[in-house]
C-alpha cells in the first residue's frame, strides 16, 4: 500500500475515532424518528415515562444484551457517563475497523504467478513478440493487464 494511503486510512481512522470519543457525547439524548413515533398517542413525563395514553412504546421490552458491557451507549462500570459514552464510540470504531480490516485482508488479491504461466500479474503481456499464440490466450492476457 501507498504511503499516500496509509495516510488517508490514518486520517479517517483518527476522525472517527474523535467523533465517537467526543462529539457523540453532545447528540440529542431525545432523538426523534423511531423514539418518538413509537410514543405518539402517549403521554409522558419529563424523565420519558409514559403516563397515560396508549402507544407502541407500551409494549417496549429489555433486549436481552440489555446488560452487556457496551448497553446503551455506554460502557458498564464506568461511572463519569462523558467518559463511558466516549469510550464505547471508541471501542465501537476500533470493532468494526478491525472487521472492516480482517475482511480486505482476506479477500485481498495476492500478487503471485500463475502455475500454467499464460497470464503472468507482474503486467507484462505473454503474447508481446509471440505470432503463434491463440487468440484467446491474447484476449485474457490482455485483459490481465
Amino acid at each position: 500500500m501507498k504511503n499516500r494511503s496509509w495516510a488517508f486510512l490514518a486520517g479517517g481512522l483518527l476522525v472517527a475515532l474523535l467523533l465517537a470519543g467526543v462529539v457523540s457525547n453532545y447528540a440529542s439524548s431525545h432523538p426523534d424518528g423511531l423514539d418518538s413515533s413509537l410514543l405518539k398517542g402517549c403521554t409522558v413525563d419529563a424523565d420519558d415515562n409514559i403516563v397515560g395514553g396508549s402507544c407502541p412504546a407500551q409494549q417496549a421490552r429489555d433486549h436481552e444484551l440489555a446488560d452487556s458491557p457496551l448497553a446503551d451507549y455506554g460502557v458498564r462500570g464506568v461511572r463519569n457517563s462523558f467518559v463511558s459514552t466516549g469510550l464505547s464510540g471508541v471501542l465501537g470504531v476500533l470493532v468494526t475497523f478491525a472487521i472492516g480490516a480482517g475482511g480486505f485482508w482476506l479477500l485481498r488479491r495476492r500478487g503471485t504467478t500463475p502455475t500454467d504461466g499464460t497470464i503472468p500479474t507482474d503486467g507484462t503481456n505473454p503474447t508481446d513478440g509471440d505470432p503463434a499464440t491463440s487468440d484467446d490466450v491474447r484476449r485474457r492476457a490482455d485483459a490481465a493487464s
